[in-house]
């Protein structure tokens, strides 16, 4: 017993913010950005908070799923960026929906929603639950350097959620692990502690080493989809759709030809939202589905990588 995926949703905030708008603040113009990255576009937050976000997308997916919130058994939630250490971003979810229910909060950065699968799977082979929310969730826009063009034009905000009922679609995983803070981090405040002797000595916001993180996403990509598939007795031919995360149009494109699979099998989106860490793998599944892209019975494979150092790859059944 397994899950399968009963709805899917998602929320993205009305501001959108285009290259050229970027370049009225900073050193930059949508040829540079579109070169290097493959984002023409993205959406910031003006009023709404990371939890906010991820209520409206749990909304949308529980309107999908047709499966009414008092029905959930758990809520999984993922942010890097929630205003509050607590309550948590799953926490204030469940407040919000009005729900009782016990709920998780999972910080894997922008591999976070394969992580959440992973452990719903538990939870349903346990039978421990019956009906699932899984929510990621960013305002990337607040740990933003505005100064560090190489960075500020990557990130943005939004929300993706799915609902999840007993079922057998989710069939494996593999997950990669290389703790460190020396190519991704993201500082806390160091506080006020009088007993403290280390001073701030970075910015509390995403720094992050271009070249070393591109290597390391290609990589990673390439190596966990490879792994899972042949531990599976599968091949690429057999996958539907990749749905990685978005990223970096260049480290998609790099992966496809290392891989010698085809650009037109991997979905992309990042043209129009950025790199919504969490987020961005729900998202890109809730268009697929509400597009009718995605057929009963489709393989996906979904890679995700980022922050942790951490990486994982996903086989799921539609």
């Amino acid at each position: 017993m397994s899950f399968s995926v009963l709805g899917t949703g998602m929320y993205v905030p009305p501001k959108v913010v285009t290259n050229d708008d970027l370049s009225q603040i900073i050193d930059t113009n949508d040829e540079w950005i579109m070169q290097r990255v493959g984002i023409h576009e993205r959406h910031f937050s003006e009023q709404e908070t990371a939890a906010e976000m991820g209520y409206r997308a749990a909304l949308a997916a529980l309107e999908n799923s047709g499966v009414r919130a008092e029905e959930l058994d758990l809520i999984l939630a993922a942010s890097v960026s929630g205003e509050t250490i607590s309550p948590s971003v799953s926490c204030e979810i469940q407040g919000r929906l009005g729900v009782s229910c016990m709920t998780m909060d999972i910080n894997a950065a922008c591999s976070a929603f394969d992580f959440m699968l992973e452990t719903a799977a538990g939870f349903f082979a346990r039978k421990k639950v019956k009906k699932v929310l899984v929510v990621g969730t960013e305002r990337l826009s607040r740990l933003i350097d505005w100064t560090d063009r190489s960075t500020c034009v990557i990130f943005a905000d939004g929300a993706g959620a799915v609902v999840l009922g007993e079922g057998d679609g989710y069939i494996d995983a593999v997950f990669d692990v290389k703790g460190g803070l020396d190519v991704i981090n993201i500082p806390q405040p160091v506080g006020s502690s009088p007993y403290y002797q280390r001073g701030q000595e970075r910015k509390p916001c995403i720094h992050m080493h271009g070249q070393d993180t591109f290597k390391f996403a290609v990589t990673a990509i390439c190596r966990d989809s490879v792994q899972v598939l042949e531990r599976n007795g599968f091949s690429f031919d057999d996958v539907a759709y990749i749905v990685p995360h978005q990223a970096n149009k260049r480290i998609i494109d790099f992966a496809s030809a290392k891989l010698k699979v085809p650009k037109e099998k991997f979905y992309v989106n990042i043209d129009r939202f950025g790199n919504t860490s969490s987020a961005s793998i729900p998202i890109a599944l809730d268009e697929m589905n509400r597009r009718g892209m995605l057929k009963k019975g489709d393989l996906l494979l979904l890679p995700a990588f980022g922050g942790g150092l951490a990486s994982a790859a996903c086989l799921l059944r539609w």
